[in-house]
């Protein structure tokens, strides 16, 4: 734990032991004094650690609950309506969900397990019933299909409900949104096994109609998925990546549950895309879509017209084998700029964007080995946004000043644990400073800095 001093400097690192091999972790009030605590899945030990906090920067020893096989991700929520967080993990091996219900004061009862498929993928949290209570939904990946648990009194979960199964499918990835207008939420499926996307309409009470089929073509293999209004039109169109064809094609929708694919407008590139997201670049009411490639150094921006087909990309140069990026104004024009972290080349990509949706060439600043994460925040409470990296190799993070003209001061290097592969940021001590949080996975173990404000840290935790 890096305590942040407010001036985008930090204390050195706290350690904190925790179990073997944590690979999630989330903050929240888990016994309502106020303070942030800490809560670790440890994939290795299965089981997770609570580290209560004291609301000064430093923590408890750890208490341990056990979940089920190969924990790997993490959620903190009030999934039984008692104003208590109650903790969901997403077992990999085991293939269930473990829910640990919070009694308000730091402890937990024992897990409650849910089976669902096998080699669960992603998970996500909503409420598909309109009961006003959090629901499950679950993408295996083994099982070739998506579980849905709904709640009901009190935190309990109805047994299972099984979707889309088919064989071969092999889910890679799940989105939800209102499809057709009635205000309830529909599930989008991307089935990198048998080439197509599967929507499934929600009845609002928790049941499903039957996989409508929109083919990608043969050999597709669609990999990511991003919803936006991509003609202008108001109604929400899907946008559907292909690692095979390496193509991104677009359908349309009318508001009713229809889509037209535009097989005539769809994206070739020379390799295969693997990540897209979508937003409006150049504030013009549609989304565009920005693309990452399977071993290549840059990023792509595509921008529609009208009727759904997009101009030609334009391509934006990186430093080499990109792992992370942020968005955000680091030069206070209210116009959104990207910052990239650049694993090969041991150094970060800032773009700073016109509002038009392009950018300009990007500007790169030196970090330290292997940078694997990337957040942006105003550390040193200047208003100004500043950079802080995790650096793989060196087991430090890197911490680059800004200016507020979308320049940066050079890094200032702060020690953590080994392998430092995820950074984030937040006021963890309660004293209005921005803090620094990093998962070590060479350690086991995070690290929190605390901030003095000024961008300066205390000694890791």
């Amino acid at each position: 734990i890096l305590l942040g001093y407010g001036n985008g400097s930090f204390e050195n690192q706290t350690r904190y032991s925790v179990g073997s091999s944590p690979t999630s972790v989330s903050i929240g009030d888990v016994n309502n004094d106020t303070r942030l605590d800490i809560i670790v899945a440890n994939s290795g030990g299965n089981d997770v650690s609570i580290l209560l906090g004291y609301g000064n920067g430093s923590f408890e020893t750890e208490t341990r609950y056990s979940v089920g096989s190969y924990p790997c991700s993490v959620s903190i929520g009030n999934v039984n309506n008692d104003t208590r967080l109650d903790i969901v993990i997403a077992n990999w091996l085991s293939s269930d969900v473990s829910i640990l219900p919070g009694y308000g004061n730091g402890s937990f009862e024992t897990q409650i397990r849910y089976s669902v498929g096998s080699s669960i993928r992603s998970v996500s949290i909503g409420d598909v019933n309109n009961d006003t209570r959090l629901d499950l939904v679950v993408a295996n990946d083994g099982s070739s299909d998506v579980s849905v648990l709904l709640q009901y009194n009190r935190g309990a979960i109805t047994y299972e409900t099984r979707l889309a199964r088919g064989v071969g499918s092999r889910l890679r990835c799940v989105v939800i949104g209102d499809l057709n207008n009635d205000t309830n939420l529909d599930i989008v499926l991307a089935n990198y096994g048998t080439n197509n996307l599967g929507v499934l309409f929600g009845y609002g009470n928790g049941s499903f109609e039957n996989q409508m089929m929109l083919s990608t073509g043969m050999n597709s293999h669609p990999i990511s998925i991003a919803l936006g209004d991509f003609n202008g039109d108001r109604e929400v169109d899907i946008a559907v990546a292909n690692h095979g064809t390496k193509h991104v094609n677009m359908m349309l929708g009318n508001g009713q549950g229809k889509f037209a694919i535009q097989t005539s407008y769809e994206i070739g590139f020379d390799t295969p895309p693997l990540v897209m997201a979508s937003g409006d670049f150049n504030n013009d009411t549609r989304s565009e879509i920005a693309i990452a490639y399977d071993g290549r150094d840059h990023v792509d921006i595509f921008v529609p017209y009208n009727n759904g087909s997009f101009e030609n990309q334009t391509r934006y140069s990186v430093g080499s084998y990109p792992r992370s990026v942020s968005i955000g104004d680091v030069n206070n024009d209210t116009q959104l700029d990207i910052v990239v972290a650049n694993w090969g080349s041991n150094d970060v990509s800032v773009l700073l964007g016109y509002g038009n949706g392009s950018f300009e060439t990007e500007t790169r600043y030196s970090v330290g080995s292997s940078p694997t994460s990337v957040s942006i925040g105003d550390v040193n409470n200047d208003t100004r946004l500043d950079i802080v990296v995790a650096n793989e190799d060196n087991n430090d993070v890197s911490i680059l000043l800004g200016y507020g003209n979308g320049s940066f001061e050079t890094e200032t290097r702060y020690s953590v644990g080994s392998s430092p592969t995820s950074v984030s940021i937040g006021d963890v001590n309660n004293d209005t400073r921005l803090d620094i949080v990093v998962a070590n996975s060479g350690g086991n173990d995070v690290s929190v800095l605390l901030g003095y404000g000024n961008g300066s840290f205390e000694t890791e935790t």
